[in-house]
């Protein structure tokens, strides 16, 4: 995993909801030319910013053609719902799109939360209770089989016997993202098998957070400085004005489902965006996620990348 104290790592978020494939696939290669460290989208079946009633794409078979149409840049799910797939197909999936990749994947996981889309597929959703223990249950079958150790179960929501998992991911050790900071049992089950976790909030949740997780890693001996520390910016605009960031920012939740104005969101200036993230390096959460929807803002990528990070005390 890399290192904890290394300098700050930019992930790109790229929503796959009310865009088109040619704009969304353009995004994803300028964001590995770019040189940002990954690149994400979420695991949803409806639009879940906005009205829920529009265009979206799936995101399996999107890293799929992500991890083609990339070089360099690590790709992941933000996160991946747990109550989709099986979890031994997952952890199949995850490793061929390690070799698609050539060694570049995330295994990003969550409990899941929107019930709208479930419902609509045909998809079981339960209390946030019982999405949690079938999380608990789903995480060691994949851990196994991406190490290959030929995990079997006999759980509640999940059975395997001996399942094998050949060929292995092309990553000696294929990381585990664990989206999610409930501080009783997510954050136990990322001390147990995360090797990264994701928390939102605002830096003294995020703080919280983090001590709590240390907690249960020391609990359960964990090192935590095994675990990578992400988190999520929210929407990333970037203008030679705050004036007109700000409007570029409203025009972009106009084109998603027509969604409420975000607020404290990193939009203004490089020096105003410079501002903005700092606060989360000193905390010691240098993996950080901005989020870039239709129209997938090229100018705002490249500036963060070129004027922005540079100017970071990482």
């Amino acid at each position: 995993m890399p290192d904890q104290t290394s300098g700050v790592r930019f992930g790109a978020n790229l929503w796959n909801q009310y865009t088109d494939w040619p704009a969304w696939l353009e995004a994803a290669r300028l964001v590995d030319q770019l040189g940002f460290d990954s690149l994400w989208t979420w695991d949803h079946l409806y639009p879940i910013v906005g009205s829920d009633d529009g265009p979206i794409y799936e995101a399996y078979t999107t890293l799929g053609a992500w991890a083609m149409a990339t070089e360099r840049v690590k790709l992941g799910l933000m996160v991946g719902a747990n109550t989709f797939r099986n979890p031994a197909l997952v952890a199949k999936m995850v490793t061929t799109l390690d070799h698609i990749s050539g060694g570049r994947m995330y295994c990003g996981i969550g409990a899941a939360w929107f019930e709208t889309e479930h419902t609509a597929f045909g998809l079981e959703f339960n209390d946030a209770p019982e999405r949690l223990r079938k999380l608990g249950e789903a995480l060691p079958i994949i851990r196994g089989m991406l190490d290959g150790t030929e995990p079997s179960a006999a759980g509640r929501y999940y059975q395997a016997a001996s399942v094998r998992n050949d060929p292995l991911p092309l990553q000696a050790h294929l990381p585990i993202l664990i989206g999610g900071g409930g501080e009783k049992v997510t954050l136990k089950l990322v001390a147990k098998y995360g090797d990264a976790n994701n928390v939102g909030g605002d830096l003294e949740t995020i703080k919280r957070k983090d001590a709590i997780l240390r907690q249960h890693c020391e609990d359960v001996g964990r090192d935590e400085s095994e675990i990578e520390r992400t988190t999520e910016l929210g929407v990333c605009v970037i203008r030679d004005s705050r004036e007109e960031a700000q409007r570029v920012f409203e025009q972009i939740f106009e084109t998603q489902g027509r969604a409420g104005y975000w607020t404290r969101q990193p939009v203004g200036t490089p020096e105003d965006i410079v501002e903005f993230i700092e606060p989360y390096l000193e905390i010691g959460y240098r993996h950080l996620m901005p989020a870039f929807p239709a129209p997938h803002d090229q100018e705002s990528m490249t500036r963060l990348i070129q004027e922005v990070k540079p100017k970071l005390k990482g």
